[in-house]
């Protein structure tokens, strides 16, 4: 058997000269050998052992790689802005989900439609509230996670999918969670302390929801219900946000649309990981509705829909409004008749497709609150005098 080293060393020499050419950098050596995360594709497996697990090691590794091949040089996206963050501060920014940025939306969505459906008719909603409500969203959710993780640390040790979280793979310890837990609701508090203290008494109002969700998952089949009282916050404190206080025949319908619709995406989100729940002894809809889920689903896609089109009524919306539920409740058919619940990844799917629900929504709110100056205006041109 030759050194690994000098193993190296002739694959790289034999790489140069058949495949690469002589232009390939130096810095392509490695010393331990081991593979990179993107493996080249058409090298051999020998010649990807000495590519570097990191391609800071070599500067010019990824435009190489782009020449050559033809992949992308770049791509921003949460896992990469994790994977490039230090080594110590990776399992932090994974115990907040910053490289699933899916649930941060889920929790945002619901306050840019409050937000947008408290705004002025014929204005744009408030860019620094929605800014502030994005922050909030980040460390809520983070700090959200963060709670999960360290109640549920003896689950996820038993279940495949989540065995590699921080807490349960011990990167992080319960106490230096706790820390960190404490330092994401200060961070949240202080966005909180910049909104009205009507809102800033809501949102406190919110946190023993927080605290509670994962515990439900324990003694109750339906936690689904409990994360969308917590997830739709929003749809109240958004409007207060701007308004000052609460249009309860406005945010009471729109909260309950907001609830109705985390029934259905978390049971479809719950069915990836039934066979492990009832191992393990945890409860959700998913375990409780089973073959009857398309039912139950359908169910809350009227609930919510009927909510939504109350909420539109009372804030005076207009047809873009009631053309985008349209689009929304002809999305959400779709999603339950195609969904698979015997397939995680079709469960996956369907899951993330909700926030481009979502984001049409809130497109759909801007429209229509831009549309009722068109109205007034068409008014008033109508009753001038001639």
């Amino acid at each position: 058997m030759l050194p690994a080293h000098l193993t190296c060393r002739l694959t790289l020499n034999a790489l140069r000269r058949t495949h690469l050419g002589a232009g390939l950098p130096s810095c392509f050596i490695h010393a331990d050998g081991g593979r990179t995360r993107n493996d080249l594709h058409g090298v051999s497996t020998p010649a990807r052992r000495v590519f570097p697990k990191q391609s800071a090691i070599c500067p010019m590794h990824r435009r190489y790689d782009t020449q050559q091949y033809g992949r992308r040089s770049f791509s921003l996206s949460a896992a990469t802005i994790v994977n490039s963050a230090p080594a110590l501060v990776q399992p932090y920014l994974r115990l907040m989900r910053l490289d699933k940025p899916i649930g941060t939306w889920l929790l945002y969505l619901p306050c840019t439609w409050s937000i947008a459906l408290a705004a002025d008719p014929g204005c744009l909603p408030h860019l620094g509230i929605l800014t502030l409500f994005g922050t909030g969203a980040l460390l809520m959710r983070g700090a959200g996670c963060t709670i999960n993780d360290m109640w549920d640390k003896d689950f996820d040790q038993k279940v495949a999918r989540t065995a590699t979280r921080p807490i349960a793979s011990g990167e992080i310890s319960r106490m230096q969670a706790l820390v960190f837990l404490g330092g994401q609701l200060s961070l949240a508090l202080g966005v909180l302390l910049c909104l009205n203290y009507y809102s800033i008494a809501l949102g406190a109002a919110s946190l023993s929801l927080v605290f509670t969700y994962p515990l439900m998952k324990r003694i109750t089949y339906w936690p689904q219900l409990v994360l969308g009282l917590t997830f739709n916050w929003g749809a109240l404190l958004g409007w207060a946000a701007v308004k000052g206080s609460c249009d309860w025949s406005v945010c009471l319908p729109l909260y309950f649309s907001g609830v109705m619709w985390t029934l259905i995406y978390d049971t479809i989100y719950a069915h990836q990981d039934k066979e492990d729940d009832v191992k393990v002894g945890v409860k959700s809809t998913a375990l409780r509705f089973q073959e009857q889920t398309k039912t139950w689903l359908s169910g809350f896609t009227v609930a919510m829909m009927s909510g939504l089109v109350v909420a539109g009524v009372n804030a005076e919306q207009t047809l873009p409004y009631y053309a985008v539920l349209s689009a929304v409740a002809i999305h959400l058919t779709h999603q339950i008749y195609t969904l698979d619940i015997n397939k995680p990844e079709d469960c996956w799917k369907k899951f993330v497709s909700n926030r481009n629900l979502g984001l049409l929504l809130f497109l759909g709110i801007v429209a229509g609150n831009l549309w009722k100056e068109r109205q007034e205006t068409l008014l008033q041109d109508e009753e001038a005098p001639r």
